[in-house]
């Protein structure tokens, strides 16, 4: 038998996004082939400490949305860039935990999702699962995300940007965009800090929040509609996966329904849609997938009109792993079941940082 791909698996994070972090990665863990990868478990508290976790038994209370977190031990560990093969290190005593091939980051949101921790894999040649440090940062962040895409000629709804010193009147947006409209930290994801407005006073109570995780806000206008997903994988050739739906139960696809009420959506995967609906689902996915400079995977959502006309929402470049997550689950019914995926998501780690190995890194005269 071969010999094991060593992977570090890194949850967690400094994010409001830690928990569904924790969600993932548990999934993540289980998939693993274990006669197949040799796993090392590190995870980033809220404070941004790095720990070397126990296999096997790495969070409590983990079947509870609610409650879940880090079962932390006591042994820290501090990152060597001098040792690029055996990079993690125990803080106590410099011994190494371990070598290192591929590093699967299963990190939601800001330090995690938007090019920060891709960054430093680069620095220590490390190869990594997703989006590179480009990809990473104009996918995490929507305002820049939004008008790449608008650019591009690709389909997205009308939005405005308001910064913590910038003053937004109520009226000018309301005869901008429209009422509802939504409110949304630029950098963050799993619907964190989202509102949906409906007057005045939901506008700025639904401000102060979201400008609790965020410097940068964006508002944008409601696009009625149903809300379809369309998952990417590849590199230089990504591919597209049938589309889902998501039916929420809530007055939209909020933090809660996601990922703590079982029943807060339907999920009709696939789809319910014409082939030709179907096809220009996948095309423009594939599209902004590569407006957006991304590689290894990303989820596109959408809103499709009752006139069959499509916009683009966003672009998630770490989708969700938790148990209902719709990542996963659209690639299982377009024929590639969850290992598979994981495997195939390891694959292209190696095949992207192989290619980038062999790019000269001296000037040649």
């Amino acid at each position: 038998m071969s010999e094991k791909i060593h992977v570090a698996l890194i949850m967690g994070g400094k994010s409001a996004e830690h928990e569904v972090s924790l969600q993932s990665a548990k999934n993540v863990y289980e998939a693993l082939d274990k006669d197949k990868y040799h796993i090392i478990l590190i995870g980033i508290d809220h404070l941004g400490a790095w720990h070397w976790l126990e296999e096997g038994d790495f969070l409590n209370h983990p079947d509870d949305p609610k409650r879940i977190s880090l079962k932390i031990s006591d042994r820290r560990i501090v990152i060597s860039p001098n040792h690029p093969e055996e990079p993690f290190r125990e803080e106590a005593t410099g011994r190494s935990i371990g070598r290192v091939d591929v590093v699967f980051p299963v990190l939601h949101g800001p330090l995690g999702e938007d090019g920060t921790i891709q960054g430093m894999f680069k620095i220590l040649d490390l190869p990594f699962v997703g989006a590179g440090v480009l990809g990473s940062a104009v996918g995490m962040d929507k305002d820049v995300m939004k008008r790449l895409l608008r650019d591009a000629a690709l389909p997205v709804g009308d939005f405005v940007v308001v910064t913590q010193k910038q003053t937004v009147a109520f009226e000018a947006v309301r005869e901008r965009l429209g009422l509802p409209l939504f409110i949304k930290p630029a950098n963050l994801g799993s619907s964190v800090g989202i509102h949906k407005v409906h007057h005045r006073q939901e506008f700025e109570a639904a401000l102060r929040d979201a400008f609790q995780y965020d410097n940068k806000i964006i508002l944008e206008a409601f696009i009625p509609g149903r809300e379809i997903e369309c998952s990417v994988l590849g590199n230089e050739s990504p591919i597209a996966s049938l589309p889902g739906e998501v039916i929420p139960r809530h007055e939209f696809y909020s933090y809660e329904a996601k990922y703590i009420d079982a029943r807060g959506a339907d999920l009709k995967i696939p789809a319910d849609l014409p082939e030709a609906i179907v096809q220009q689902v996948q095309d423009l996915a594939i599209r902004a997938f590569r407006t957006l400079c991304c590689e290894g995977m990303a989820r596109v959502d959408f809103f499709l009109q009752e006139d069959h006309r499509l916009y683009i929402n966003e672009i998630n470049t770490i989708p969700g792993f938790t148990r209902i997550s719709m990542y996963p689950k659209l690639w299982e019914v377009s024929g590639l079941p969850y290992s598979s995926l994981i495997d195939r998501l390891i694959e292209l780690a190696l095949e992207r940082h192989e290619r980038e190995r062999r790019l000269s890194s001296q000037m040649k005269f």
